[in-house]
């Protein structure tokens, strides 16, 4: 196992790769499809690189290998296949067969039946702080093959619940797929939820499902795609005075969505007047709601402030606008979990690593097994590991070990 404190972080291999080809922060931007701003993000460790395509580019780009810019890491983990999650290749199995031939071996299917079963699995997702990943991805193959053929079965108004829970169900694997690393099967799946949910035709599940994709889209860097898929679904399904919170709250979703990509697609007004278009359907649903499990709510409205101002590299008022957030404690797990983790990388970035070891045990705790996931927990790490101190060094070392870095 490599030590941590012999590692360069990715973004320091960067920018060192990068002045040795004489290029600036600009020029190496053009050359990949990136903007001047991401690629100063990923040189001050603000942003993590984990897909490997981009890794592949860059090191064409600087004329250096994939190793001479990880060390063997992937922002942490390693780029070879077998970090591969175990459940991975059944999932691929499911998701590369045509959707007529996945209930072939099924026989009679409830949809009640399904349903409860999706339900369940989503409910473990959401809330169980161990072995979430392994028990739900277990799940995931023999749930889709069970859902296409409760909707085989279905007659009369069974068919449109069906429906919607197997939308739901692809949107349970975007998200599964995208935390353990798996960008193209998670796009498989998000689009295979909205193909569908054009089939319904309800404006609500609509924005859902553009919502799911639109993550995916973030997620891989294609941050540009994933604005445009967001402002055109928001044109199209816009609610109204007499439209359920529901709607509202899908709607609402996709704005705080649509902000982050433009953020990250270095469109700072658009951002925030996605933003502003968020908070205005966070007043008409009124409180937190967890519709297509997409968590929205003046919390998590709240909680995006603090991470469009990070993302725009102002940690300082990040931070000080965190500490005016109250988390609710009824909010998925992953979506709390995760906004914690946006506070310890920006505590990270402002050098405050008392405050960073605290947050990261406060994540172990909270949620073991999502940060053994996360390439920001890892960077933050890495880098901690290097400057350790008496006071903090147990703590941190036991976030480390449990993770899989060595002191």
């Amino acid at each position: 196992m490599l030590k941590a404190r012999d590692l360069f972080t990715i973004g320091q291999r960067v920018k060192y790769h990068r002045e040795r080809r004489g290029l600036s922060q600009k020029g190496l931007g053009e050359l990949i499809g990136k903007s001047e701003n991401w690629v100063y993000k990923v040189e001050h460790d603000q942003m993590p690189i984990d897909r490997i395509s981009i890794l592949v580019q860059l090191s064409r780009v600087l004329r250096c290998s994939i190793d001479d810019l990880t060390g063997g890491f992937l922002s942490g983990l390693s780029t070879g296949l077998d970090s591969e999650h175990e459940h991975v290749p059944a999932i691929r199995t499911s998701l590369s067969l045509p959707s007529s031939l996945l209930p072939s071996q099924i026989g009679p299917a409830s949809v009640q039946d399904f349903k409860e079963s999706v339900d369940d699995a989503w409910t473990v997702y959401e809330t169980q702080a161990k072995n979430r990943y392994h028990d739900v991805g277990g799940r995931l193959p023999q749930l889709l093959r069970f859902g296409h053929a409760a909707l085989r079965d279905a007659t009369g108004a069974d068919e449109q619940v069906a429906l919607r829970q197997l939308i739901s169900l692809y949107g349970l694997h975007q998200i599964w797929l995208r935390r353990v690393g798996e960008p193209t099967l998670a796009r498989i799946a998000a689009d295979r939820g909205l193909s569908l949910a054009e089939v319904a035709g309800d404006p609500a599940l609509l924005a859902a499902a553009a919502w799911n994709l639109s993550c995916v889209l973030t997620s891989a860097g294609d941050v540009d795609d994933s604005v445009e898929l967001a402002r055109q679904t928001i044109a199209s399904c816009a609610p109204d005075d007499q439209s359920s919170k529901e709607h509202w709250s899908a709607y609402g979703a996709l704005h705080l969505q649509a902000a982050v990509a433009a953020v990250r697609a270095a469109k700072g007004p658009m951002a925030w007047d996605l933003y502003r278009g968020a908070k205005r359907a966070a007043e008409r649903v009124e409180t937190d709601r967890n519709d297509w499990h997409t968590c929205f709510g003046p919390t998590n409205v709240a909680m995006h402030s603090v991470h469009l101002t990070a993302e725009e590299g102002d940690t300082s008022e990040a931070l000080r606008l965190a500490d005016t957030v109250e988390i609710n404690p009824d909010l998925p797990l992953e979506r709390s979990t995760r906004y914690l983790i946006e506070v310890m990388n920006c505590n990270r970035i402002q050098r405050d690593d008392y405050a960073t070891v605290h947050m990261l045990g406060r994540l172990q705790k909270q949620s073991p097994e999502e940060i053994a996931f996360s390439p920001m927990v890892r960077e933050a790490v890495t880098d901690l590991l290097k400057r350790e101190k008496p006071l903090f060094r147990d703590d941190l070392r036991k976030v480390a070990a449990h993770i899989g870095i060595a002191a």
